[in-house]
């Protein structure tokens, strides 16, 4: 009898370790021969700690479970309360399209046979076979763009790397995931560790690089301890180290334990850390591409994109191309929290609309009130409200109407949440984060906090909003990075969506 429970923090928050030791003690008074994997998260984080029975017909899902639902795990487990079916005909996980997230939640994260049975390694091979050019011209053919915010096409700055003279270059993974309401790098770190070593092995003999770093935040210890105990496995079994899969080209791989800063989420300042430096951003040129880590040419990817590199190789890409819709391809990790029924990690193909995902597939709200407004692509997205719930999740179409596609974060608030609080949320989060190397950054974020608390108290609400808008300009066009240049988009997308909560009266004096 074999047993899933999964070992994905979120489980885990929600006693998924106490699940397990119950589900072992209840095996052994019954006399039953029952073996327990610590799976990954299937991502419906509502329904953990989901617990997966394997049977003949496919594995049936029971939660969320407590230790007091165990012992009818071993009775008519059909009649369980608790009892879901079989897990991938769930709705909302039926209607995914799992290629990154395809062995998250059905492998052993820490079982290299599990990992290979699946499909593992498969891409590693073929890249090997491929050689350096053949890599990138794959990478680009897919359409695959940088899953981090950015966009930016994987393959050029692959080639960028590849065609760089240098003695020494790197592979930098950027797993410092920050913002709000995002967890699929935790998820697929926790979940399938190796995809991501693969991925980065692949970038290593596609470049040259015989040395990478994965950039991960202090904050995801159990994603650092999984990931150090497989890259301990990789390299024992010659997935890493001098002599990668008998290939002849060397790729070492460690984690590097960031300090906290969300600005280290840019790439630049990311590397200052690395380097042991504070994490300030640089301005740009040079791109790390040819000055990156030490001086040296430098892919920095996220880690979704790194993630998705195996099964571009190992299944082509064309059949990664296929997926998405004009200039976005491939498919992206949705993760949907906030105020929402079904929060969880959605994957899907470009294309779906946010209001397919929002109503249909998380189920609106979870207090049952209208959804007012959605935040996209973390604290630095903008507020997209009801009425533009048509967009496609795409990254041109978003960019069309002011709003960022980002790491594949949505938000979700009901109609009781104040966006002037919002909008003032924004400019105080840019104030705490900044790096302070860039004025408009730096100094527009507190003025825009103190102008934003006279606009809640109603005070010359006209002037102060044009104040708002005229440091929003000059934020996003003289922000020496993102931290700063995408802070006004949710102010001014909450600004012109809600005005109503920006034109209140003033409060009354407090009488002496």
């Amino acid at each position: 009898m074999r047993i899933f429970v999964p070992c994905d923090a979120a489980a885990i928050a929600v006693g998924a370790d106490k699940l397990a030791v119950a589900i072992a003690a209840e095996a052994s008074a019954r006399g039953i021969k029952a073996q327990i994997i610590r799976n990954g998260s299937r991502g419906m984080v509502w329904l953990e700690p989901l617990v997966e029975i394997e049977t003949p017909e496919g594995r049936i899902g029971f939660g969320p479970l407590k230790p007091s639902d165990v012992p009818a795990l071993f009775e008519n487990t059909a009649a369980h309360p608790k009892a879901l079916g079989l897990v991938e005909s769930i709705p909302f996980f039926a209607r995914q399209q799992r290629l990154t997230f395809a062995r998250c939640g059905v492998i052993d994260p820490l079982d290299l046979a599990d990992y290979t049975v699946h499909g593992g390694f498969a891409g590693l091979a073929r890249a090997i076979t491929l050689g350096p050019a053949g890599i990138c011209a794959e990478v680009k053919e897919s359409g695959l763009r940088g899953r981090g915010g950015a966009g930016f096409p994987t393959g050029i700055k692959w080639e960028t790397v590849r065609t760089a003279a240098a003695d020494q270059k790197y592979i930098v993974c950027n797993a410092d995931e920050g913002d709000s309401g995002t967890f699929a790098d935790r998820m697929i770190m926790e979940g399938d560790p190796f995809s991501l070593i693969e991925g980065m092995t692949i970038a290593g003999v596609a470049t040259g690089a015989t040395k990478g770093f994965i950039y991960l935040r202090s904050e995801y210890p159990l994603a650092i301890c999984t990931m150090n105990k497989a890259i301990a496995l990789a390299l024992q079994s010659k997935m890493l180290g001098d002599d990668v899969m008998g290939s002849g080209h060397a790729f070492h791989l460690e984690v590097f334990v960031g300090a906290g800063a969300y600005v280290c989420g840019e790439e630049t300042a990311l590397l200052d850390s690395l380097e042991g430096k504070r994490g300030q951003v640089r301005a740009k040129p040079p791109i790390p591409a040819l000055i990156g880590l030490h001086g040296k040419p430098t892919i920095i990817n996220n880690t979704i994109s790194l993630s998705t590199i195996p099964v571009i190789l190992e299944k082509g890409a064309k059949h990664y191309a296929d997926f998405g819709m004009g200039r976005s391809r491939g498919t992206m990790p949705i993760q949907i929290a906030g105020n929402v029924k079904h929060g969880g990690l959605f994957e899907a193909a470009f294309g779906i609309t946010l209001g397919e995902i929002i109503n249909d597939i998380a189920g609106g709200t979870a207090t049952g009130r209208p959804v007012r407004a959605v935040q996209a692509g973390g604290p630095l997205g903008a507020y997209v409200p009801p009425q533009q719930f048509h967009l496609p999740y795409d990254y041109e179409a978003f960019t069309k109407a002011d709003a960022l596609i980002g790491h594949g974060g949505l938000v979700v608030f009901d109609d009781k949440v104040d966006m002037a609080k919002m909008a003032r949320f924004a400019m105080e989060f840019c104030a705490h984060e900044s790096c302070g190397k860039c004025t408009p950054c730096r100094i527009g974020s507190t003025r825009g906090v103190e102008v934003m608390d006279k606009i809640i108290a109603g005070i010359a609400p006209e002037k102060n909003l044009a104040l708002v808008k005229d440091l929003c300009e000059t934020m996003k066009f003289g922000s020496l990075c993102a931290l700063g240049g995408f802070t006004p988009y949710p102010v001014m997308s909450a600004i012109n969506h809600f005005p109503e909560d920006f034109t209140k009266p003033a409060l009354p004096l407090a009488a002496e």
